[in-house]
């Protein structure tokens, strides 16, 4: 059993590890069965709030307990990293992508670092078992993020820091490292029901609950076959997720831009007007989405989302 100094001598390093390789922050918690979470997933399963995206019913136990996920887990590290870009390309009169997707594809990006900071770890601590998560596998991110200090879970399920906003890509380490853990913070959402009331499709029926099967992220993204014609004329001429519950958000009036070269968006991405957009070849959707998560979609997805936003459909 390591001793307390040890413990906080760790998770000092660790912090300043994390901070030195480019993540804003980082929350510890210890890594144990997430018990009032259970109900609640069940509940929104049961709802069919997940829509179509069925691995978010697989893996149940492992979702709400990381020990389960890796074995011999003590710690949950939960990092933050800004992808705010300086220009946001949704204030042009175009179609809009998120601004996650404006450049490199996060997941490989974060991942990088997230690997580094365990092989640096390891040449000062020696042997560290455990996983790197960057939206990946049955973790519920956005808990261990609450439950590590670094923000609140907004009434758009977001996490949602006090001092920077939601901005963010999330990652985690469950490794078998004793580590002291953060608390909580505060829920500072109050009495504001922006988020709710700027959804186009209602996809936040009540606070701190998302319908995910009628949120323009699952639409244009996750869902593969044709949008239910419902939604037609709410998109708002959103073509690839969607930022609307973010951007309305109080709290985001101090997002600063990112400094990630990777995440700058692709020099052309700007200069593609509307009637391009809706004439997309293959060629200018692989040169300006050749490293971006956009390539989720495939070009069919894409132009399908184009001309649904269009109205054609």
């Amino acid at each position: 059993m390591p001793n307390n100094s040890t413990i906080l001598k760790n998770t000092q390093l660790l912090k300043a590890k994390a901070k030195a390789l480019g993540f804003d922050f980082c929350g510890i918690s210890k890594a144990e069965f997430l018990k009032e979470e259970a109900p609640k997933l069940e509940n929104w399963l049961k709802q069919d709030m997940h829509g179509q995206m069925h691995y978010m019913a697989n893996h149940f136990d492992k979702r709400l307990d990381p020990t389960k996920l890796v074995p011999g887990a003590k710690s949950v590290v939960s990092l933050m990293w800004n992808y705010y870009p300086e220009k946001d390309l949704s204030k042009n009169d175009n179609y809009k992508i998120a601004k996650y997707a404006y450049g490199e594809d996060y997941h490989f990006v974060v991942k990088r670092v997230l690997k580094e900071l365990v092989k640096q770890l390891q040449e000062e601590i020696g042997e560290i078992e455990g996983r790197v998560f960057v939206d990946s596998a049955p973790v519920m991110e956005r808990k261990w993020a609450e439950k590590s200090g670094l923000g609140w879970v907004g009434k758009n399920s977001l996490i949602i820091n006090k001092s920077a906003g939601s901005f963010y890509f999330l990652a985690e380490l469950i490794i078998d490292l004793e580590l002291e853990p953060d608390g909580p913070v505060k829920d500072y959402c109050g009495t504001c029901t922006r988020c709710l009331d700027a959804c186009p499709t209602d996809a936040i029926p009540i606070p701190y609950v998302v319908d995910g099967s009628k949120c323009i992220s699952y639409l244009t993204i996750e869902l593969k076959e044709e949008i239910p014609s419902e939604f037609k004329g709410k998109f708002q001429d959103w073509i690839f997720g969607c930022d609307i519950c973010q951007d309305v958000c109080p709290w985001n009036r101090f997002s600063r831009p990112h400094q990630t070269p990777e995440f700058m968006p692709h020099p052309d991405l700007s200069q593609i007007s509307k009637k391009e957009w809706e004439e997309l070849t293959e060629e200018t959707f692989r040169k300006v989405f050749k490293k971006s998560a956009v390539k989720r979609t495939k070009v069919e997805g894409l132009r399908r989302n184009i001309k649904f936003a269009k109205n054609e459909m």
